[in-house]
């Protein structure tokens, strides 16, 4: 008979996924891991796998999460264009002031790991293309409401919108001056028509 897990694996990879969130792939040891997940190698390894496993884990936790609230964020406004300047704005209040500064776990995964590993290309794909249909949704409920043009292609407005996204992400990392950003999503935002 197996042994009976005595820590939380929610909590611990919880714990895993801030880490990795912090330092990356790369830059993360397992000593780094095992002393902030609070559990020994042997449990790392039983619950999880290795180290890639555990990111694989940690990073689909990250994006299930994301989306969730992603998708509550556009659909808690009666207004499409209001839920989406909210939500740009949100990402951006949300990268000047949190501590440390994180950047998105999924575009750091993007930037770090996609480029030379398949399985990480596909994963942070299909966060992005799960994302656009979430923003397709919230601009065919524009359309349906009379608040965009009938003609508007939603699917290439959310793929648009979600490289903006990525972008307006990854260029929040050198911190530039709060009206260049604002700038940005002011001008993003006219592809709401």
């Amino acid at each position: 008979m197996g042994r009976i897990r005595e820590f939380n694996e929610e909590k611990v990879l919880d714990a895993a996924m801030q880490l990795f969130w912090e330092k990356g792939y790369e830059a993360t040891s397992l000593s780094d891991l095992t002393s902030r997940m609070g559990i020994q190698r042997p449990s790392i390894y039983s619950a999880f796998g290795g180290k890639e496993e555990l990111f694989e884990a940690a990073l689909r936790k990250y994006t299930m999460s994301r989306a969730s609230l992603t998708r509550t964020k556009l659909q808690s406004n009666p207004s499409v264009k209001e839920a989406f300047r909210t939500f740009f704005e949100g990402v951006v209040d949300e990268e000047y002031t949190r501590s440390p500064k994180k950047g998105c776990f999924c575009i750091n995964t993007m930037v770090e790991l996609a480029p030379h590993d398949e399985k990480f290309e596909i994963l942070t794909r299909e966060h992005q293309m799960y994302l656009s249909v979430i923003f397709e949704e919230t601009i065919q409920r524009g359309i349906q409401s009379g608040e965009l043009e009938a003609d508007t292609n939603a699917k290439a407005l959310s793929q648009a919108l979600i490289v903006s996204l990525i972008g307006l992400t990854v260029i929040m990392k050198s911190r530039p001056k709060r009206s260049f950003v604002d700038n940005t999503i002011k001008v993003t935002l006219t592809l709401l028509k």
